[in-house]
């Protein structure tokens, strides 16, 4: 799929320090409506960070951006009611059941109390998980734990989602659902924001950006970015060119 909408999201020499540590390095790129965006780097690349930054959870040291026609310096809770976010570890309440977080999270979204018994539903349809919806969450196997935080962070219909390493820790036949869906969000026009090791998966992303100690080290299609990396080698995959990125860097 190849999208040409509008950015919905924008950033420009966006940083961020911890005292002297500079987390996120002055970085500019832009997410188009319905893209699904990949976002890839090793462990404290910058992430995690860039990504709590869109979200509104942390404010940026300097720099520029906008989320949804929202201002990330200024419009922090604006922003937190137009996405959905899903963190790299299960963010649910392990002692409750799917039926109960997901009406603890139409509560939290403020979705009307005329649309829940629709909404519980979708979700259940959309994660099958029907027949375990009144079993406790930290019951249920991590692939099907997952599938539910991210119906949760579906509840209130968000223009953008983030998910942080969403297929972390869960088989491979998961994972492959996982993707499909992702790519019905994205024909939908669900703009879908997501970072991962696996190289394989970054394949179903259009455009990545590749981020190693805060800075931006590629951007552009998979494809691209391969030839760029290695025009002489037709071999040459996504973990070739992560290892030669990263280990640039870090020279």
């Amino acid at each position: 799929m190849t999208t040409s909408g509008p950015d919905v999201i924008h950033v420009e020499d966006l940083e961020k320090k911890f005292g002297r540590f500079v987390a996120v390095d002055r970085i500019s790129f832009s997410v188009k409506k319905g893209e699904i965006f990949g976002f890839l780097g090793p462990n404290g690349a910058g992430k995690s960070t860039t990504i709590r930054m869109l979200c509104g959870i942390i404010k940026p040291t300097s720099g520029h951006g906008v989320v949804a026609g929202h201002d990330i310096f200024t419009d922090a809770e604006e922003i937190k009611g137009s996405i959905g976010y899903m963190s790299q570890r299960f963010s649910l309440y392990e002692d409750m059941t799917p039926f109960e977080n997901i009406r603890f999270y139409l509560g939290v979204y403020s979705v009307p109390l005329e649309e829940w018994d629709d909404r519980i539903e979708w979700v259940f349809e959309m994660t099958r998980l029907q027949d375990v919806r009144h079993r406790l969450a930290r019951e249920l196997p991590p692939g099907w734990r997952q599938r539910l935080a991210l119906g949760c962070a579906l509840l209130h219909r968000p223009e953008i989602v983030f998910l942080d390493e969403p297929t972390s820790g869960v088989d491979p036949i998961t994972r492959r659902h996982f993707w499909e869906f992702i790519d019905h969000l994205a024909r939908a026009g669900v703009t879908v924001f997501v970072t991962t090791h696996y190289m394989d998966e970054a394949h179903n992303c259009e455009r990545i950006v590749m981020i190693n100690e805060g800075s931006i080290v590629a951007t552009g299609s998979p494809s691209k970015i391969i030839g760029e990396v290695f025009p002489d080698r037709a071999d040459a995959d996504l973990n070739d060119v992560f290892i030669r990125l990263m280990a640039r860097r870090n020279e």
